[in-house]
């Protein structure tokens, strides 16, 4: 485990700010790929954010955005919580407060079921359905942007490798059931 101090400096060292001596390396000559994961992450964020149609949608985040296009792509299915926290890889306590404030939003609407009246699908509301559109747009953009440059064989070569990683990181295969 590294103490906080040499996880700083580490990182900070990435990004060319000097770094304490006495302190070993912690991965000789290699690039953290959580760091540069993270980093992705914030690039992307960042697109997402600034696109005009984010922009026309300011009352939705880019998490807001990527859950309303799942719904709106599975609107022929009953989409639950549960189904959110293994397509995002969420906790079941966050997304349950990004879905609250989705309804807060006028988003989306929590349905009874026919078959237990427990169960609540998400449906996205005409506002939501309205925003999709737009927000089409930017995804298929920004995947454009992603993959410039890459050969079909790099691009199944690098979600191969994602897919492993999310596997290292929860312990199950991808479509492994998490039954209890």
């Amino acid at each position: 485990m590294l103490h906080s101090k040499q996880f700083v400096v580490q990182h900070y060292n990435l990004i060319g700010i000097e770094r304490d001596k006495s302190m070993k390396p912690i991965h000789k000559g290699k690039k953290d790929i959580g760091f540069q994961i993270r980093s992705l992450n914030h690039l992307i964020k960042r697109h997402v954010e600034n696109s005009a149609n984010f922009q026309y949608a300011k009352s939705i985040t880019g998490t807001n955005s990527w859950i309303i296009a799942y719904l709106a792509e599975n609107r022929d299915k009953d989409i639950f919580q549960k189904d959110i926290e293994e397509m995002f890889t969420v906790n079941r306590s966050t997304t349950s407060k990004v879905l609250k404030l989705m309804e807060q939003k006028e988003l989306i609407e929590r349905r009874s079921v026919p078959d237990d009246a427990r169960l609540k699908k998400l449906v996205l509301t005409p506002k939501a359905l309205a925003l999709h559109q737009s927000i089409v747009e930017d995804i298929d953009s920004l995947e454009t942007m992603l993959i410039q440059g890459f050969t079909e064989e790099e691009i199944q070569q690098f979600n191969d490798y994602i897919e492993r990683m999310k596997e290292n990181l929860t312990g199950k295969k991808d479509g492994e059931c998490q039954c209890k």
